[in-house]
């Protein structure tokens, strides 16, 4: 399993081994356990992060097979070098850090694209006081500081981030509530294929809907009515409607942007396949515009999986997987909303469009 983070906005200091490797979980959203991270230094100085991907330790026969997926992956944003993490195994006394093999493989991988490791590290767990050390300098290591008081903590944690004990933890947040509430749900959406407005005012009241499910978020009211769900899936439907929503991922992390989030997560769990489909969508562009590859990658294998031939969730999961920043899909939410003022009426009519960045 490998996932991607594209170049976000965390500060973290790639020159402070220690402080790096306790951010990890801040990095990728969940603690990572027997992994390998690869760390991308945006190019032109390198002090910036960059593309961070996150696989599972290969096994012995597998080193070479692995090693040649991850190092294409650094080729479509301009890199001058990457950090190795190795996460998990023992260091025997005395010797080198575990997976060594392993870590001449990727590097030898790595440097068919230009890309120079400029570090290499092996930490055994992201916990304080773990032991960690370097692959090259056998005096490099030490014990691993709390990850709850590094910078990227704190940034994470101003900003309301969320972190994970695994990756498993992470992905039960798409898991349906209630499998019996989707079997009505995909009855009534076979039962009722079009859509309720008139043509004349068919925007206005799908957006009056989308306006509404905010309006009981807000309330707390709890999940929607099986009414409610199907109007709601029907309305994302519109393309006009998806395009307002896109809209709302930016600036990220702002009151809106968090609102529509949770909105959508809400409705990749209250909807059957295909119709949820929409709402993963924009979910997977809401966290992938925020930084945070990991859950964008997860939310957007679940559009794929309720339905195989949605277009805007295959280009996403093109696009994260080539490592692409999340700059780089500003047009999609500008293209939606140059005025910067979507939200169904949630955002104030002042609010500009902001990089990310």
């Amino acid at each position: 399993m490998t996932t991607a983070t594209p170049a976000g906005r965390s500060p973290v200091d790639l020159r402070s081994p220690a402080q790096l490797l306790a951010a990890l979980p801040y990095l990728i959203g969940f603690r990572p356990e027997k992994s390998v991270l690869v760390i991308g230094h945006r190019a032109p100085a390198g002090n910036r992060l960059g593309l961070v991907l996150r696989g599972d330790l290969p096994r012995r026969e597998d080193r070479a097979r692995q090693a040649r997926a991850l190092a294409p992956k650094f080729a479509a944003e301009p890199h001058t070098g990457v950090t190795l993490v190795i996460v998990g195994g023992r260091r025997r006394s005395g010797g080198p850090p575990p997976h060594a093999g392993f870590v001449e493989k990727l590097s030898a991988a790595l440097a068919e694209f230009g890309l120079p490791v400029l570090h290499a590290m092996w930490v055994a767990d992201i916990a304080a006081g773990a032991p960690w050390g370097c692959y090259a300098d056998a005096d490099c290591g030490g014990e691993l500081p709390d990850p709850r008081a590094t910078v990227a903590a704190a940034a994470a944690t101003e900003g309301g981030a969320v972190l994970f004990g695994s990756r498993d933890e992470l992905a039960a947040l798409l898991a349906p509530r209630s499998p019996e509430a989707l079997a009505r749900r995909a009855d009534l959406l076979v039962r009722q294929p079009e859509l309720p407005w008139p043509e004349a005012t068919r925007f206005a009241d799908a957006a009056s809907e989308i306006r509404a499910a905010f309006d009981r978020r807000r309330r707390d009211e709890g999940p929607p009515t099986d009414e409610e769900a199907v109007l709601l899936a029907k309305a994302l439907t519109l393309p006009e409607i998806r395009d307002e929503c896109l809209g709302m991922a930016v600036p990220p992390c702002t009151p809106v942007a968090r609102a529509a989030e949770h909105l959508w997560l809400t409705l990749v769990r209250e909807l059957p396949a295909p119709a949820r489909a929409e709402a993963a969508a924009l979910l997977g562009y809401t966290a992938y515009m925020r930084g945070d590859g990991t859950f964008a990658g997860m939310a957007l294998d679940n559009a794929l999986d309720a339905n195989p031939d949605h277009v805007l969730a295959g280009l996403l999961r093109t696009v994260l997987r080539l490592g692409f920043p999340p700059e780089r899909l500003l047009g999609l939410a500008m293209a939606a909303d140059p005025a910067g003022v979507a939200g169904f009426g949630l955002a104030p009519p002042d609010v500009g469009l902001e990089r990310a960045g």
